[in-house]
């Protein structure tokens, strides 16, 4: 990611566009298939109109958001032909709405398709859908009971107008698991009973992970999400994907002690006399909690340094007694949380965290710094 990362007293969480679209146009040279780009939770916390605009600038022209006040947000920001799926099911959601702001609902549940029926019979409009079956993660997804009835009585079928066959992997992490042969397997059981009727339905279910198992998993549409935004599809092998995000957290005060002291809530720790702290700015109402570790560590002025003690809701207090910088230097210094050293992958490993943990968990007070894209 270079050293373009502003230098201000504020909360710094950079993110590189480019990166982002890199990342797209790997995944999409990796397979005949079309690519989407999942934007859901404010594209994992990193801006969903900014990440948005740059993959739609790279060629993405198909979006997934989980709910529909996500979807009327990105229907706002993305040009017409964008085509923009709903994740989240018709529970409580204004249909009539949905269909004015061009936004094509997933149908989860029997539920939601005899709700998308009423509305298409009260409006008369021949709107399309997309249906997402459950195979074996038993998450969102019309069972299999459910799904073959419907695959049995055309009428139906055809007026709830599918254009997308979807499902989502549980276990695509971990290449050898028996569940995504036994996933792959019911969704090609499921696409042969649904193509009998609607030849032309198009079908998804590779996500970030799933990409990598083979083209057996790839279809007509790749889902990734976390391999976008830096997160390592194939954690048992060397990333593919480029490092996106960047976490810099300013200090706020430096203390030397002048006699043996305790740092921070419970007194759980202590320092001996002549010991040096930096109080940092972030705590865990920011996100920098467990997904970071116990006691997080990060990069200042080229050395690693660890956090001692609780870390509180704002701050949290790093041990630098081994920085020979005066205090005039560390006050205009910052302390790198995430970035070259402290990946997202490093953390997942070292603190058995989930890569969209540790993004969607970053807060709302850290001053976005976006790295342009290359369009």
């Amino acid at each position: 990611m270079g050293n373009d990362f502003l230098p201000e007293r504020v909360y710094v969480l950079t993110v590189d566009l480019n990166a982002i679209q890199q990342n797209w146009l790997t995944l999409s040279a990796s397979s005949l298939a079309s690519v989407a780009g999942v934007i859901k939770a404010d594209a994992y916390g990193l801006g969903a109109r900014q990440v948005g605009c740059a993959l739609y600038a790279v060629g993405c022209r198909t979006f997934f958001l989980a709910s529909v006040e996500e979807a009327v947000t990105a229907r706002d920001f993305l040009p017409a032909d964008a085509a923009i799926y709903v994740l989240g099911g018709l529970r409580n959601v204004d249909i009539f709405e949905l269909f004015a702001r061009n936004l094509i609902p997933m149908l989860c549940s029997a539920y939601d398709v005899e709700q998308w029926l009423k509305f298409k019979s009260s409006a008369q409009v021949n709107a399309v859908a997309g249906l997402k079956i459950n195979t074996g993660m038993t998450r969102f997804g019309l069972d299999e009971r459910d799904f073959s009835l419907l695959c049995t009585d055309e009428s139906r079928l055809k007026a709830i107008n599918p254009e997308l066959l979807i499902s989502h992997l549980a276990c695509a992490d971990e290449a050898n698991h028996l569940q995504n042969n036994i996933q792959l397997n019911r969704f090609l059981k499921s696409l042969e009973q649904i193509k009998r009727m609607l030849p032309a339905v198009r079908a998804s279910l590779a996500n970030s992970s799933g990409i990598f198992l083979g083209k057996e998993w790839h279809f007509d549409l790749l889902r990734p999400g976390a391999a976008l935004y830096g997160i390592n599809p194939t954690p048992l092998d060397k990333n593919p994907m480029l490092s996106v995000v960047r976490l810099a957290l300013p200090i706020l005060q430096v203390r030397s002690l002048s006699a043996s002291e305790f740092i921070g809530y419970g007194a759980t720790a202590n320092l001996p006399t002549g010991a040096r702290v930096a109080v940092v700015a972030g705590g865990y109402a920011d996100g920098v909690h467990r997904t970071l570790g116990a006691q997080p560590e990060g990069m200042l002025l080229g050395q690693r340094v660890k956090v001692i003690g609780r870390i509180s809701m704002d701050s949290m207090i790093f041990d630098i007694s081994h920085i020979a910088a005066s205090d005039e230097e560390l006050m205009q210094a910052s302390v790198e949380v995430i970035g070259d050293d402290y990946s997202i992958n490093h953390l997942m490993k070292t603190h058995k965290t989930l890569g969209y943990e540790v993004l969607t968990s970053l807060g709302s007070r850290y001053k976005r710094h976006y790295l342009p894209g290359a369009l």
